[in-house]
């Protein structure tokens, strides 16, 4: 049955109206979404490309029915995977402040424990920043940075490379190298485990030169301080928690504040958070967390309402052209100063590789049949072996793993680490013993058995210094 002009009509109307329906369903799910959970807040999933054209992911968090042009902050996390939920408490303060917040996932292409690039870091940090900008409702000159912790060497380095970073907020930022900071971040902990204070010196001296010299430790030397000194006109507020056990607050107060004196800034305000651990988070001695929710199993703790406050009311000032004047507050006191750890240091690497090959030498040349073999040398050689492989992967251990790498402790010094002090011991007695059978034997051996003994009486020589030196006499 054929249909009537009307009735076609009326069905490409409905089917057009279909598919204009469609259509908008399609760009709705297509663009990002803002929506809301009831608490004030409205949030929209976004995607941006960062260094090397990286897509990254993040969540813009503003004040629902906010009345007019608004700052915005990029928050740039601490080392790690990153994941943006770890710093939902900080984005949403600041939203709910009226300051328009961007978190992001952090990259894991170009990021790893072996490798890290803070001006790739950066680049991310920046583009964030220009995604804020062309956000409606944010003012596109009031846009700036939030750095915490390894976040607070990425931060200034984003600021000091644009003039797009309108300010720079830092929350447990080093004033130090990352080595430095981490041997000083590891024995603070060792030291509230009740780890006594040869180990300590072990691992923030010979341990971290070794990890240093062999360039295990990513971005090692990278200097915080000329950076800081390139921040002549963009506000900064740096902040730590008073109970910091990660970086050394009271030294890293002391170096922004001279650096950014240096570049004439003339508005650096550096400050502590009552009560506040190194993430500015609520803690009693800055080794707990209280309250706050669970990120990988373990508390984040709440953020310190202080902390909060401080940080927002800053970034309002600056966003009203009235940044506070430069100021200090006093700093808290350490319970350890740092201990400066030399670059290129690579007798760290090279004497115990000496060690190795001198008393690797004696077995090799077992296997080779070279020369007879005398049992007392064969024990030394196997027990130095054991004993500078212990002694450098135990002490070093605790940049891998770290200060859990401590446990048990045993009198003062962890468990494996008694047992690197009895293979040194002996060490020494097997070459006592090698020396004393050697002057038992004819002196007119052949001159492949000498030359054979010469590698590992070296090394046993060479070993007693080297293990003062590594702490393992102590």
């Amino acid at each position: 049955m054929l249909l009537s002009a009307t009735s076609a009509s009326s069905i490409r109307a409905v089917l057009a109206a279909l598919s204009g329906v469609l259509a908008g369903a399609f760009l709705l799910l297509a663009a990002p979404m803002a929506y809301a959970r009831g608490d004030g807040l409205v949030r929209q999933e976004v995607t941006f490309r960062g260094g090397g054209g990286l897509v990254l992911h993040g969540s813009v968090l503003s004040k629902d029915g906010a009345p007019g042009p608004e700052p915005g902050i990029v928050l740039v996390g601490g080392s790690g995977a990153g994941p943006r939920e770890e710093y939902r408490q900080e984005a949403e303060a600041f939203a709910r402040a009226g300051i328009t917040t961007l978190v992001y996932d952090k990259r894991t292409v170009g990021y790893s424990l072996l490798h890290r690039d803070f001006g790739l870091l950066a680049d991310d940090a920046l583009a964030g920043v220009r995604l804020l900008q062309s956000k409606s409702g944010v003012n596109p000159r009031q846009v700036g940075l939030w750095g915490f912790s390894e976040g607070g060497w990425v931060a200034p380095l984003a600021a000091a490379r644009s003039t797009d970073v309108a300010f720079v907020v830092t929350l447990g930022g080093s004033g130090y190298d990352p080595l430095r900071t981490q041997a000083w971040n590891l024995t603070t902990h060792l030291h509230h485990q009740e780890v006594g204070a040869p180990f300590r010196r072990t691992v923030a001296g010979p341990a971290a030169q070794f990890i240093g010299s062999t360039g295990l430790f990513p971005a090692a030397g990278y200097d915080p301080v000329p950076v800081l000194e390139r921040l002549h006109r963009t506000p900064v507020l740096a902040l730590w928690g008073d109970h910091d056990t990660q970086v050394p607050p009271h030294e890293s107060a002391r170096i922004f504040r001279e650096a950014l004196a240096r570049a004439g800034n003339r508005h650096a305000v550096i400050g502590f958070v009552a009560g506040g651990a190194h993430n500015g988070h609520r803690t009693s001695d800055g080794f707990d967390r209280i309250g706050g929710p669970l990120f990988h199993g373990k508390k984040l703790g709440e953020l310190a309402p202080r902390s909060a406050q401080i940080m927002a009311s800053w970034v309002q000032a600056v966003a009203a052209g009235h940044p506070p004047a430069s100021s200090a507050a006093p700093a808290p006191e350490q319970a350890l100063v740092t201990t400066p750890v030399p670059g290129h240091a690579w007798c760290a690497w090279l004497v115990p590789a000496l060690l190795l090959l001198g008393f690797a030498a004696y077995p090799v040349c077992a296997l080779l049949r070279v020369g007879p073999v005398l049992r007392p040398v064969r024990w030394l050689a196997g027990l130095g072996l054991l004993a500078v492989v212990a002694t450098v992967s135990s002490s070093t251990a605790v940049f891998v793993v770290g200060d859990d790498a401590a446990a048990p402790v045993v009198w003062g010094r962890p468990a494996s680490w008694l047992v690197v002090q009895g293979l040194a011991v002996a060490v020494v007695v097997s070459a006592g013993v090698s020396a004393a059978a050697l002057r038992r034997r004819p002196l007119t051996q052949s001159r492949a058995l000498w030359m054979r003994l010469a590698p590992v009486g070296l090394a046993a020589v060479g070993f007693v210094p080297w293990a003062v030196w590594w702490g393992v006499a102590a």
